[in-house]
């Protein structure tokens, strides 16, 4: 591996979240229940959209896409996080850095374009319903989530290339739990000032490339329910992109606050950062699901049918 070639260590130590065995035991019980329910929720969501024909529509196309990311994300931090948790010494080889690097901007960019052609899907529904089947045809979201998962895919091999690029002589200490660039950079002895431009340039570019688009519809889409005139049309209306609102606020709040900080492995740094990878996938399935009436149909639909069969 061209890393090893210019670089004298093999592996990396994480200072994870605690140092206190049973403070480490307690948050064992609390990340196990969170991976536990993120695993679950989105897993149930997958099914019931895949098993009730009332929800094979462009929305939970999306959607189902979307639980399928959730569940890689949290794959990605978690289970490394929870064997942690349990050792004495949280280790980490370069190959598995260099992978958990790869994922989790994957993951997080894939999660952050779902999200803006969501945004999208919400405002071609609301601001041209008449004409949402054809926008909205099946062709056209396959390319939305193809395209999704190829630029986040291309953003994420340009951030382990940088990886690649630095030099590891002997600090190894990452000040955070899991393996993200910035928390690298601090234990660089090679000059990092062009891979932080790289890395803020890029991270930049797919943050606002797909925030701009998510704010411009919804400019259209408040713009719109405004001019409905009755009070009863425009909850409706509004009801319908409220859980994906939700959603976009707290991904996009947190990953921005995560990176625009220093990576300092700060209480801060690291609670943003657990906020976007760990919570938010678990909560997604759940706001789609108290907040959307067809999923808690399709849900009691799909328990009722699984119930008559058993």
């Amino acid at each position: 591996m061209a890393w090893k070639n210019h670089s004298s260590i093999t592996e990396f130590i994480f200072t994870g979240l605690s140092d206190d065995p049973h403070i480490e035991a307690l948050l064992f019980v609390l990340f196990l229940a969170i991976y536990l329910l993120t695993m679950m929720g989105n897993l149930m969501l997958l099914l019931v959209i895949k098993a009730d024909s009332h929800l094979h529509t462009p929305m939970y196309f999306f959607l189902s896409n979307l639980s399928f990311i959730d569940l890689c994300f949290s794959s990605v931090t978690l289970p490394k996080l929870l064997e942690d948790f349990l050792s004495d010494k949280k280790t980490i080889s370069v190959e598995g850095c260099l992978t958990q690097v790869f994922f989790v901007f994957f993951s997080s960019g894939t999660e952050a374009c779902l999200l803006s052609v969501m945004a999208y899907d919400r405002y071609a529904a609301i601001c041209h319903p008449l004409h949402y089947g054809q926008v909205m045809s099946s062709g056209l979201c396959m390319r939305l989530v193809l395209v999704s998962w190829g630029v986040a895919s291309l953003n994420a091999l340009i951030i382990v290339l940088l990886a690649v690029s630095l030099d590891f002589c002997e600090a190894r200490t990452i000040h955070h739990y899991t393996c993200e660039l910035p928390a690298l950079f601090p234990l660089s002895c090679s000059d990092i000032s062009v891979a932080v431009n790289i890395l803020l340039g890029a991270s930049l570019m797919h943050g606002l490339g797909t925030f701009i688009p998510i704010f411009f519809s919804y400019a259209r889409i408040v713009s719109t329910i405004l001019r409905i005139s009755t009070t009863t049309g425009r909850s409706k209306a509004f009801s319908t992109c409220s859980s994906h609102l939700i959603a976009v606020t707290l991904f996009f709040g947190s990953g921005f606050l995560c990176y625009l900080m220093p990576p300092s492995g700060g209480f801060l740094n690291l609670l943003f950062s657990l906020q976007y990878s760990a919570v938010t996938p678990m909560l997604n399935p759940l706001i789609y699901s108290l907040k959307n009436k067809e999923v808690k149909a399709a849900v009691n639909r799909t328990v009722r049918k699984y119930l008559s069969f058993s």
